[in-house]
């Protein structure tokens, strides 16, 4: 004897069977999603750390420089000094250039997972209006 039938509880069960399906195929795309989501945020992570050891070698020439030209400063012409503060200042052009792209790929790589964050919200949205 089916009791679900007798019950009249049929159409109530196939669509949750329809929701369950349309549920796991939604889970299946969002996972799709932030798998994909991963890799350009792992690409991004990659980028920070390769602006990062170049910011830490261009500070450790930079303040060998500076420190150079401090010392080329007082010696015997002008014109030694000069050159090594200019040397030094395109150093710490140099420098500042990199820290800038550093924050910036840090910046970018804040957004991460932002598609998947908006699916779940909308997901969210469908199911509270359904409730």
């Amino acid at each position: 004897m089916n009791w679900i039938a007798l019950l009249g509880l049929d159409a109530w069960v196939a669509r949750w069977r329809v929701l369950l399906a349309e549920g796991a195929i939604a889970a299946e795309d969002r996972l799709s999603l932030a798998r994909l989501e991963w890799l350009e945020q792992r690409q991004r992570l990659r980028q920070v750390l390769v602006l990062a050891i170049v910011v830490t070698a261009i500070t450790v020439v930079a303040l060998l420089v500076l420190s150079l030209a401090v010392l080329v400063h007082f010696w015997d012409t002008p014109q030694r000094g000069l050159v090594a503060w200019v040397l030094a200042g395109l150093w710490c052009l140099a420098w500042i250039g990199t820290v800038v792209a550093l924050v910036s790929s840090v910046r970018r790589a804040g957004h991460a997972f932002a598609l998947t964050r908006q699916e779940l919200h909308k997901d969210w949205q469908v199911v509270k209006d359904q409730l």
